[in-house]
């Protein structure tokens, strides 16, 4: 199918990335179809809405920069969108890129779950406060790699 991105212009893309979010995301609640896509540049993903091409969410996995990071959300949320076992969970978070690209965040407070199996996603709280809205990538990046130097 195509789809009209906002990094890419309009591709082809295959059905099973196709990621619905039947609460739509914090902010964005009446979206609720998004198409998932390698981005060029990794580690990243971009999560971009079907409907409104302006509206795209760079993406991360956690654990890249943040090796402890557990995905610890309230296992009803999990439940909603089928997820029976770990093995069914891809999860990310949100990435917000400023100006200065060294200074660049992760939400880990509202990680992106998605069931593998179904591809139904939902955005969550997580139940864990040591996880916060702005994570600075590159900063924790570092600090693991001092640990384990």
């Amino acid at each position: 199918m195509k789809v009209n991105t906002k990094p890419y212009g309009v591709i082809e893309v295959d059905e099973r990335q196709r990621i619905f979010f039947p609460y739509g995301i914090l902010g964005f609640e009446s979206l609720k179809d998004y198409v998932l896509l390698d981005a060029r540049q990794q580690p990243f993903y971009w999560l971009q809405s079907m409907d409104v091409v302006e509206i795209a969410f760079v993406l991360i996995n956690p654990r890249i920069f943040r090796p402890d990071y557990k995905l610890e959300v309230d296992a009803e949320e999990l439940k909603e969108i089928g997820i029976e076992s770990s093995e069914d969970i891809l999860d990310f978070a949100i990435v917000t890129i400023p100006e200065n690209t060294t200074k660049m965040t992760a939400n880990l407070q509202g990680p992106i779950i998605i069931n593998k199996k179904t591809r139904v996603g939902r955005q969550s709280i997580s139940t864990n406060p040591k996880w916060q809205v702005r994570h600075v990538i590159l900063e924790e990046l570092a600090a693991v790699r001092q640990e384990s130097c």
